[in-house]
């Protein structure tokens, strides 16, 4: 499945996080920057049209999403203000230790819900980009989100999402982000 998120969406890489849902969401993913335009590329070559990887979190608002029944609605519900937070730098695929493992790590007030590596990714990077590839450019500057592991709240038995006052805390590679999460502000405040 591929869908977009609006630029709204972009945040830096520490801030809050407005809960406009009750069912606001973590998706802990790598985030990985097109350096030169990417037309019909191999998996083979799709790593020599990468600028870098950075850390991002795909906030979801799962109620949006999954609505209405049977038409999800994804680009919507992952595009509120604030959700992609990415940063804080952007790390050249030669500067990991393994680049089709890059760690990944999602903590919430301290209790890790997410730890895994880019090599448990359904479709790898190069798969990713190739994919993409053949259908549309990608452009320098285009970001691709990967994928998350397990340990979403939505796949949570029973179902967890963020409340106001949680911490989320993502890792990717030696990359953090800090967010912590806000009631959605009422017209008095």
């Amino acid at each position: 499945m591929v869908f977009t998120k609006f630029l709204s969406s972009v945040a830096g890489p520490v801030g809050e996080l407005t809960l406009f849902t009750d069912e606001v969401d973590w998706e802990v993913e790598a985030a990985v920057v097109i350096g030169v335009t990417a037309y019909r590329v191999s998996a083979e070559d799709a790593w020599k049209h990468v600028a870098g990887i950075t850390a991002a979190q795909d906030f979801s608002a799962r109620d949006v999403q999954m609505r209405p029944v049977g038409t999800p609605q994804f680009s919507l519900g992952k595009s509120f203000p604030g959700f992609t937070p990415m940063g804080p730098a952007l790390v050249t695929p030669d500067e990991f230790d393994d680049v089709n493992a890059i760690p990944v790590r999602c903590v919430i007030n301290d209790v890790v819900v997410q730890e895994s590596t880019t090599a448990d990714l359904i479709f790898s990077v190069p798969q990713l980009i190739a994919y993409l590839s053949a259908v549309l450019p990608l452009l320098p500057g285009d970001v691709i989100l990967t994928g998350t592991p397990a340990g979403v709240g939505l796949g949570r038995n029973p179902k967890k999402y963020l409340v106001a006052g949680d911490s989320v805390v993502t890792t990717v590679g030696d990359q953090t982000l800090h967010h912590t999460a806000i009631e959605i502000p009422t017209e008095e405040s």
